[in-house]
């Protein structure tokens, strides 16, 4: 075994290898799996994924027609292309010391439609909104669309809005109050149920006591109901008690606390989260606790508690709470 790459000759490549390999996260790759049928041709124990040579190189070409502007589905159909080419021009890029590929940032189709969505909210157009978040859901998925387009156009609109300083500021107030509430609906829309539970440990969401921004929680719970995961989503502000008393009721497999700003990042409520427990004497357990949020810039990571910088960071550690 590789170490270091995480291959075998027998096995393959695991995804966490191929992602660094790529110079993309591991989430993305298995959204191309999920949307495109871009997943490895075998799977250890019919779960694991084990990537051939041919998968890597399938998402090789990929990469490098995404990297040059192309939207991820064409793509998708042009790298199955068996009389395409087996090895596309390399993109523009350099190659990290670690041997990573780092690709210089091409026209994305994601700036398109952010902008596109960004008029349609200072027009009041919301039939108009509807349509483009549907289309960038459909074309990048419900964490990618966040990332790419949702979260961009918000940001952009409120720093207009702060810019402005007149009264036509209140027109991109209410351009970013309609568009949090299109997105909204577009996140719950995007995400269906995958069917019953079970008995699989659910994540939960809240947002801190104080904090009233929800977006990013929506915009997780969505990526994860997406995955086919067990959400319990308690929104803003959710008092101290409840929270641990729904910890103690449910044994998630993590915890995850927004904070937007610092006034309501609160270290001492994330440890008494972290120190809830469940479960009999002897064998009680404790959930991963995921601070997520700029509020929680100035605050360390410490054993069984994670700061995400992303969504797909944050996916990434939740799925590996529940492989641990």
């Amino acid at each position: 075994m590789d170490i270091e790459s995480g291959t075998s000759p027998e096995a393959g490549m695991t995804t966490g290898a191929v992602a660094l390999r790529l110079g993309v996260a591991p989430t993305t790759l298995r959204s191309w799996d999920h949307r495109y049928g871009l997943g490895p041709a075998a799977r250890e124990g019919g779960r694991h994924r084990r990537w051939s040579p041919d998968d890597v190189a399938l998402l090789e070409r990929m990469c490098c027609l995404t990297a040059h502007g192309i939207a991820p589905a064409e793509a998708a159909r042009l790298a199955r292309r068996p009389e395409g080419p087996q090895h596309p021009p390399a993109p523009q890029g350099h190659v990290t010391r670690s041997g990573r590929v780092v690709l210089i940032p091409a026209p994305r189709t994601a700036a398109r439609a952010g902008r596109g969505l960004g008029r349609a909210a200072v027009r009041l157009d919301s039939p108009r909104l509807d349509t483009l978040l549907a289309a960038s859901v459909t074309e990048h998925g419900l964490a990618g669309a966040w990332e790419e387009v949702m979260s961009p156009t918000l940001r952009a609109i409120g720093r207009t809005w702060a810019a402005s300083g007149d009264a036509a500021g209140e027109r991109y107030v209410e351009a970013e109050h309609l568009l949090s509430w299109h997105v909204s609906t577009a996140l719950r829309r995007g995400c269906r149920p995958k069917g019953p539970e079970g008995d699989e440990p659910p994540v939960l969401l809240a947002c801190v006591p104080g904090e009233m921004h929800t977006l990013a929680m929506e915009a997780l719970a969505a990526s994860l109901g997406e995955r086919g995961l067990p959400v319990r989503m308690f929104g803003a502000a959710v008092p101290v008690g409840a929270l641990s008393e729904a910890v103690r009721r449910t044994g998630p497999r993590a915890v995850v606390l927004w904070s937007q700003t610092r006034l309501t990042a609160d270290r001492v409520l994330a440890n008494l989260v972290r120190a809830t427990a469940w479960g009999i004497r002897g064998a009680r357990s404790r959930p991963t606790v995921l601070i997520a949020g700029p509020g929680w810039a100035r605050v360390r990571e410490t054993a069984g508690m994670r700061r995400p910088r992303s969504l797909a960071q944050a996916l990434d550690l939740i799925e590996a709470a529940n492989e641990a």
